[in-house]
């Protein structure tokens, strides 16, 4: 299994970083995507990479820190982008559920990483909360970029228009929770080749460890859920959803 959004980065893995990492092995875990929210956390994410070769970085600011982008961090992300861990920019988009950064700011940043995913050759990782058309309106204002949509929890109808603009799709712990009917009904509509899987940690830990901090070795929860939805075994899914994994941020498979 391939973690796609994790965030090990996070000062809440700062005390155990190492037994978090052999619980994934452990759980069946061969890659990680660390993703960067600030400057600070793409750096780490950067080194993280660098210090274990199965797992790669994403740099970017989240939209929630837009206001706080300056050219001079921008002038960073791009060095930072250019190592060779890293494998997309992200994750970058608009959040106007919590509005923490002005919306035009949001909007502004969004397009900086889209132009500088354009310059380096990247896919962007996607984060879009409450913000349907406003991000569907920015990414077609940038057709040349591959997109993931992480976390989704828009209607089925919003992933139908990604998919058409060639988006893949990737859910995390809520399509495990008791209430979340209507996520499950787009998760089985989203075809098996634009399906990732994800556990966005620390945050949203699926059901059965929903409340605590989550980790990567619980990505096994999601895939369960999802070959459920779609029908298939749980090992089929996980086939699936490593390959589009490494097809979305050109990885190449680990031989032997």
């Amino acid at each position: 299994m391939i973690d796609s959004h994790a965030h090990l980065n996070d000062p809440d893995f700062d005390a155990d970083l190492h037994e978090v990492i052999q619980r994934a092995k452990a759980a069946g875990v061969t890659g990680i995507i660390n993703i960067g929210y600030d400057l600070p956390s793409s750096r780490r994410a950067v080194e993280l990479a660098a210090e274990y070769d199965w797992m790669h970085a994403v740099t970017g600011v989240h939209p929630h820190y837009a206001q706080k982008v300056t050219p001079e961090i921008l002038a960073e992300l791009e060095q930072l982008a250019r190592a060779p861990q890293v494998v997309a920019i992200g994750e970058t988009g608009l959040d106007y559920y919590y509005d923490n950064s002005p919306r035009e700011i949001q909007q502004q940043v969004f397009h900086r990483h889209l132009e500088l995913a354009e310059r380096l050759g990247l896919p962007v990782v996607v984060h879009s909360r409450d913000a349907t058309q406003d991000t569907l309106a920015i990414i077609r204002e940038h057709p040349g970029n591959r997109y993931l949509m992480h976390c989704y929890s828009q209607s089925v109808e919003s992933a139908r228009i990604y998919l058409d603009l060639g988006c893949y799709i990737s859910f995390a712990g809520p399509v495990t929770f008791k209430n979340a009917h209507k996520l499950r009904q787009v998760a089985a509509a989203v075809p098996l080749d634009r399906l990732l899987i994800e556990t966005d940690c620390p945050y949203l830990a699926p059901v059965p460890h929903r409340g605590k901090r989550n980790e990567p070795a619980w990505v096994k929860h999601v895939a369960e859920k999802l070959s459920e939805l779609h029908s298939i075994p749980v090992e089929e899914l996980i086939a699936v959803t490593t390959a589009n994994t490494q097809a979305f941020f050109g990885i190449k498979p680990k031989v032997g």
